[in-house]
């Protein structure tokens, strides 16, 4: 019988795309959504959803008795510029969230739990280019603040309990499955539906500002490889740095107008720049191909013409 798997946090936005990517390779009656009571999705309704709470240990020990769960993927988290608008908020969900988790994946003998970091954890004092696995973090943001602290709570958890917690810093994610919702990255998505739709784009960070990012299915495909891995090749407890790309608003903009020529924007740097100008502009990953075979599929080109494709469907 497969094991019962848990996505808390699976209306976020990698959350929809990998419960239905675990339904699709486990089966959907194996897989469960776990989502707040604000956001029962029909996007996931193959399968099971759940109500849970993270700041409620009782509310995620019930989910996962209840389907008696054995792998966990918790993905629910206040993201960067969210939270600073809202720094107690993002405390409460990102670190009382995990420790609850943490506490009831101990508890339950959870076989396997997978932690979502993000280049978040970077700061203005960290190399830019190449960002090693091991290097100086000091986060500037409530965000990476607290998956920074995320990160060493979960290799405690390791040390002391034994519980296998896999990770990875997620770059930012490009997807045409989910709208923008106001994170730095975010304007790599936005740009796509303006261009689309024929508009002028006015972009809040600055024509040059250089960030790694990821397309969504390259993300999801190496979250699942992660976690099926074998436990000895897992040598990074914290978290794995992940890349795929590197690329400017400028470089992103002549990619889209290569099949878009008369697609123009400007760029109106907001309080995001500085958030975006404190984190890394490339990021070695060497660990993640050396130990469990991490290997990406879409370039700027590549993903470019897929985001294209699959939005003209869906605008």
């Amino acid at each position: 019988m497969p094991s019962k798997i848990l996505v808390i946090g699976s209306a976020g936005q990698v959350g929809v795309e990998l419960t239905l990517a675990l339904r699709q390779k486990y089966g959907s009656q194996n897989v469960i959504a776990g989502v707040n009571k604000t956001a029962l999705l029909p996007e996931l309704n193959n399968g099971p959803q759940e109500i849970i709470d993270v700041t409620s240990r009782q509310s995620i020990q019930q989910a996962i008795q209840k389907y008696q769960i054995k792998i966990i993927y918790h993905l629910a988290a206040i993201i960067s510029a969210v939270g600073e608008k809202n720094p107690e908020l993002a405390w409460q969900v990102n670190m009382i969230g995990l420790k609850n988790v943490l506490d009831e994946a101990v508890a339950n003998k959870i076989d396997r739990l997978f932690f979502p970091s993000s280049i978040a954890v970077f700061g203005p004092d960290t190399p830019k280019e190449k960002t090693p696995q091991s290097t100086v973090a000091t986060p500037t943001t409530m965000y990476g603040i607290t998956k920074l602290a995320g990160e060493l709570l979960c290799n405690y958890y390791w040390q002391k309990y034994h519980l296998d917690v896999r990770s990875l810093r997620y770059p930012g994610l490009i997807s045409y499955k989910n709208k923008p919702g106001g994170g730095t990255t975010d304007y790599a998505v936005a740009i796509f539906y303006e261009a689309l739709k024929g508009q002028h784009y006015t972009c809040f960070l600055g024509n040059n500002t250089v960030l790694p990012m990821m397309y969504m299915p390259d993300a999801i495909r190496a979250t699942i490889e992660l976690m099926e891995a074998p436990a000895e090749k897992i040598s990074i407890r914290t978290s794995y740095n992940l890349a795929a790309m590197s690329f400017s608003v400028q470089d992103l903009v002549k990619e889209i107008q290569k099949h878009l020529p008369n697609f123009q924007h400007n760029c109106v740097p907001d309080e995001r720049q500085k958030i975006a100008d404190s984190w890394p502009k490339s990021i070695d990953d060497s660990f993640a191909r050396r130990d469990w075979g991490w290997q990406e599929e879409y370039d700027l080109a590549k993903m470019t013409a897929d985001m294209l494709q699959n939005l003209k469907t869906r605008i």
